[in-house]
């Protein structure tokens, strides 16, 4: 494999070969000292009893002392000029990315080295910049050599010293920030906690979080239970988690029991006669157990291509429904540009949503100046001079570091579930007066009541919703922090079962028994019966194919 090509915006750093080669015994040193180009060396291996032998990344290997074993004392030659190993057999050269790792025989004895380069590659990140600019969790998964720590290691230096945020390492084999007390500077000025023994990586994870506030948490090789319940300790308290794990694809991940957790787990769920009768399913069937610790995942399938799950929840629960996911792949091509040659089918569910009016509707009571009600825009007005605005809310004030909102009419159970599904930094008031702005349910905004004709008085924004169901009250939180609003085939189907229910729950005259529901595939007119039978209504299937529908009853 050749070495790939670098961007502008990328500098290959060979970091302190000579140091490295320094260590060698000097016949072999020599040999290497004499080769054209070490750029592409990747490592070097010596096992007692064979030719040691230097491996480049173009696939060619050089003998080195063709002919002449390594020895015993060859390498401890190597083992006396670096620093100890660890329980992991891994050692490192001080304030160098350099790592050795030994084999033993049975009676503890090196026999075998391998002296893996370590380089720090400058802007190789920028083909998931955005990604890691956007505050997501994000979790990479690929095969040994793939270059995740290198990614890792850029992560911390762009997050630390070009956003300025408080980033913690925990370096279980010092991998990321080199051997030595004093760090690498390719880590910028994140800060590295390192570990004892890797046994003790869950334990030191928790520590960062408890004892330093990072606003990041960098973690190489989460592999154990005990690493995957630390990691969603540290996420439920608003940090981001940058990780990698061992494993080729999403779907390796959710099928190992060890590390599932990290994207959600899975649980068997035995359903009645009835309900497996209405999915058209087996009575046990496989759900989510949990919120994926991960925002997203990137599986890295080549050192510069890449496919990207942007939301894991999502594409866990297509999965365990039989569907195949469709991740975004981006490349890096020969000219070192990032070129996306294939988009996500979550991505593809957005751009029609962008094009349509608004889901929430004011009922044709909008007001001029005054707080007014959002009519649907979900972009900001450019700036005057064509730049990007600041965030803002409908009445033109900035969107304040915590938002306040003082639901009208509104669950505050399904509200809340919403601000911690998409941690967005708000919280509920009991007061309209300290409202920044208020969520009111169209049925109680027609009727105008003095609270809303306050809150309207004092200019605070007001966003109604048709109805009272956690899709739409999601939906209202992205438009007012700007977030993508993303409806899915399934969100829908289930949001239309839920509107139709409300409106006959809440018919004034009790006269409406029924409503019909617009045709949908049998997938999703499951969905509608689950949501039904949920809310304590019958439904059933009316009509044929293709225009087979949903018809909900009172009970």
């Amino acid at each position: 494999m050749a070495v790939p090509p670098l961007s502008a915006n990328q500098l290959r750093v060979t970091d302190n070969l000579s140091q490295l080669l320094e260590v060698l015994p000097p016949p072999l040193r020599a040999v290497l000292e004499h080769e054209e180009t070490v750029e592409g060396l990747i490592e070097i291996v010596l096992d007692l009893g064979r030719d040691a032998e230097a491996r480049f990344s173009d696939g060619r290997v050089v003998w080195l002392r063709e002919g002449i074993p390594v020895t015993n004392e060859d390498i401890a030659f190597v083992t006396a000029r670096v620093g100890a190993f660890g329980k992991d057999n891994r050692a490192g050269i001080e304030r160098t990315l350099h790592r050795i790792s030994a084999i033993r025989n049975r009676q503890g004895k090196i026999i075998g080295l391998t002296c893996r380069i370590g380089r720090a590659v400058f802007g190789t990140i920028d083909i998931i910049r955005d990604i890691v600019e956007s505050g997501k969790s994000i979790l990479m998964l690929g095969r040994p050599g793939r270059g995740k720590t290198t990614k890792l290691r850029e992560v911390a230096r762009v997050l630390s010293d070009e956003f300025g945020k408080r980033v913690i390492i925990v370096d279980t084999s010092n991998e990321i920030a080199g051997d030595g007390d004093i760090p690498h500077p390719a880590i910028g000025r994140a800060r590295r906690m390192q570990v004892p023994t890797p046994e003790d990586q869950h334990g030191v994870m928790i520590e960062a979080v408890e004892n330093h506030m990072p606003e990041v948490v960098v973690i190489d090789e989460i592999g154990v239970e005990q690493e995957a319940f630390a990691a969603r300790t540290i996420a439920e308290r608003g940090v981001q988690l940058i990780g990698t794990a061992h494993g080729n694809s999403l779907e390796n991940l959710l099928m190992n029991p060890t590390l599932s957790d990290m994207v959600g787990g899975i649980q068997a769920v035995t359903l009645s006669d009835e309900e497996a009768k209405k999915r058209g399913t087996q009575k046990t069937v496989l759900e989510r157990k949990s919120p994926p610790t991960f925002d997203v995942i990137i599986e890295i399938m080549e050192v510069d291509k890449l496919a990207i799950h942007h939301d894991v929840m999502r594409t866990v629960d297509k999965m365990l429904r039989g569907g195949q996911p469709r991740p975004e792949i981006r490349v890096r091509n020969a000219n070192g540009q990032v070129d996306i040659i294939q988009k996500s089918d979550i991505e593809a569910q957005r751009e029609p949503v962008e094009r349509t009016g608004s889901l929430f509707d004011d009922g044709g009571h909008g007001h001029n100046g005054g707080g007014g009600v959002r009519e649907g825009s979900r972009i900001a007005p450019p700036a005057a001079d064509g730049g990007p605005a600041a965030p803002t809310l409908s009445n033109g004030k900035p969107l304040p570091a915590t938002v306040t909102i003082f639901p009208y009419g509104v669950s505050r159970s399904r509200l809340e579930r919403a601000i911690r599904t998409l941690r967005v930094p708000a919280f509920i008031g009991n007061n309209v007066k300290e409202g920044d702005v208020i969520i009111a349910l169209k049925a109680n905004y027609r009727k105008e009541p003095a609270k809303l004709q306050e809150g309207i008085s004092r200019n605070i924004p007001t966003y109604v919703i048709k109805s009272n169901t956690y899709v739409q009250i999601e939906n209202v939180l992205r438009e007012i922090f700007r977030m993508p609003i993303e409806i899915s085939e399934e969100d829908m189907a289930v949001q239309l079962a839920e509107e139709a229910i409300e409106e006959i729950i809440n018919d004034p005259s009790g006269g409406l028994n029924s409503l019909e529901l617009a045709p949908q595939s049998s997938f999703l007119r499951r969905l509608q019966h689950q949501t039904a039978e949920n809310y304590k209504m019958l439904s059933e299937s009316i009509g044929a194919e293709p225009n087979r529908r949903v018809r909900i009853s009172r009970p």
